[in-house]
């Protein structure tokens, strides 16, 4: 009867006027910047993070979860018509879904892709609403040990996961761990790393490091881009795919969703990793792989339910265990510590209208999309004619106004630049910014609870190793960078996360 109340409970919250107009304005915004390549979703709630500030928590934490599953939506727009990928999720619906806009069918392609999205999306609401519940229960058995371990295990995660050198994605890691002491020392009162600046005493702004990594810096390297954009305008019609569409996808949707379900839980996983192996997956699965990349509808439909599929289950760790999954949710993690939340289990029993409010907008969300996107294709394909040149100046400006309205101090406008001009420096040297924020968000989150652990052990370190749950995540932890270190294991794992 349990998950009945809850149900009731949430869509009760879902549904009041004010909650359904900050979720269609998620969603709706998500699209947008999914349809528009160069932004993304993280780049998005960074920059929108400073409008939340005088929004409920709930109706803060909603927008911002419309605006990350809206963009996966938004994404198959540009890749199927441009065949450029709004997303990284995105990057594999390219393949096949341009080669099927090229041969006249760009609408089967984006009806499937967004039907298959909604399918995966009302699953992966049922999946939280069903596993949640057990894992906070577990979670309530964590102490301070356990948490920093499980924080070990997530960076370490982080780590595998990341594109690009081993080395790189560790030394990001540490980057951010860094970032993560500057301020006022809690247990002490001294301050570290501040250089005499007395704004720095309260730490690095969150929203600083975040828009300016992912906002100015994705901004910055898309103004060296050529805009060569040819947009299959006059071909899209005809958006419900036919019966034998229909039949020829489906498998591929209930996989994308299975995987997307279980990769989007992973610490590092997400969308885009999910998007690539659903892919892999339906070309082993085929009965003729070769007609993959040159038009299968399998190949836009697995890999598109696995993104939202992910881009959902990606809110259980962050919910139950307060341990972002993603550099999406670290964000969230960061709106909900400005909002006075303490991401955790005991969110769901201190805040339970702000826990099952936010899954059942999920499902709420998901119809929006599918109801408004595909009657707004039109708009979202004019909107592909503006060049970028005109959009970059303006969100440039928008996110100065909204930096500086945190704390009225030009020094974040200054360095919110500084760390764009890092972000673009990372991504010329292709070092990958998420590990980095990952490990701003965790490491003063690690530091409490190994501070806690050693106080409550009375300084004994052992205590890490003495506790089993503890013990088990450094062990895999331990084993996830042993088995990186193999060379045939790093080839393997550069050949999979090569875009």
């Amino acid at each position: 009867m349990d998950i009945f109340n809850h149900l009731i409970l949430g869509f009760s919250v879902a549904v009041t006027p004010l909650n359904l107009l900050y979720c269609l304005f998620g969603t709706l915004i998500g699209t947008l910047i999914g349809v528009l390549p160069g932004i993304g979703s993280v780049a998005t709630i960074a920059m929108l993070l400073p409008i939340t500030f005088g929004a409920p928590p709930v109706c803060a934490l909603i927008m911002l979860a419309g605006i990350y599953y809206g963009a996966q939506y938004g994404g198959s727009t540009t890749s199927v018509l441009v065949n450029i990928p709004g997303e990284a999720a995105s990057v594999v619906t390219c393949l096949d879904g341009y080669a099927m806009a090229r041969q006249g069918r760009a609408g089967p392609a984006l009806g499937i892709a967004a039907l298959g999205s909604f399918f995966a999306g009302c699953i992966c609401t049922v999946f939280i609403f069903l596993f949640s519940p057990p894992l906070a229960t577990i979670a309530f058995k964590f102490g301070p040990a356990e948490y920093f371990s499980l924080m070990v295990l997530g960076l370490v995660a982080a780590v595998v996961l990341a594109s690009g050198s081993l080395l790189k994605a560790l030394a990001m890691v540490f980057l951010g761990l860094v970032l993560g002491l500057v301020g006022t020392d809690v247990n002490s009162g001294v301050r570290r790393f501040c250089f005499g600046v007395s704004e720095l005493a309260d730490g690095i702004g969150f929203v600083v490091v975040a828009m300016g990594l992912f906002g100015f810096g994705e901004i910055m390297t898309n103004l060296e881009r050529k805009e060569k954009r040819e947009v299959f305008t006059s071909r899209v019609k005809g958006l419900m795919p036919t019966v034998t569409d229909l039949k020829a996808s489906w498998k591929a949707v209930v996989r994308g969703t299975v995987l997307g379900s279980l990769l989007g839980i992973l610490p590092g996983g997400g969308a885009t990793i999910s998007s690539f192996a659903s892919y892999t997956l339906e070309k082993r699965v085929a009965k003729d792989p070769s007609r993959f990349g040159k038009g299968a509808i399998e190949g836009v439909a697995g890999p598109e339910a696995a993104n939202n599929a992910a881009a959902q289950t990606s809110f259980i760790p962050l919910l139950t265990l307060g341990i972002p999954a993603n550099a999406v949710m670290a964000l969230m993690i960061g709106a909900m510590m400005i909002h006075g939340i303490i991401p955790g289990p005991r969110v769901m029993t201190e805040r339970p209208e702000l826990f099952y409010g936010m899954i059942a907008s999920m499902w709420v969300g998901n119809l929006m999309l599918v109801i408004l996107n595909l009657p707004l294709i039109s708009i979202w394909v004019r909107l592909l004619t503006v060049p970028y040149r005109f959009l970059f100046p303006a969100i440039l400006m928008f996110c100065c106004i909204g930096v500086f309205s945190l704390n009225n101090m030009a020094l974040d406008v200054a360095l919110t630049a500084a760390f764009g001009l890092l972000g673009y420096m990372f991504n010329k040297l292709g070092c990958e910014p998420a590990p980095l924020l990952l490990g701003f968000i965790l490491g003063p989150m690690m530091e409490e609870n190994l501070r806690r652990a050693l106080l409550l052990s009375r300084g004994d370190p052992s205590v890490f190793v003495t506790r089993p749950i503890s013990l088990g995540m450094l062990i895999l932890a331990a084993v996830l960078l042993f088995i990186l270190i193999l060379p045939s294991v790093q080839r393997r794992r550069q050949q999979t996360l090569k875009e």
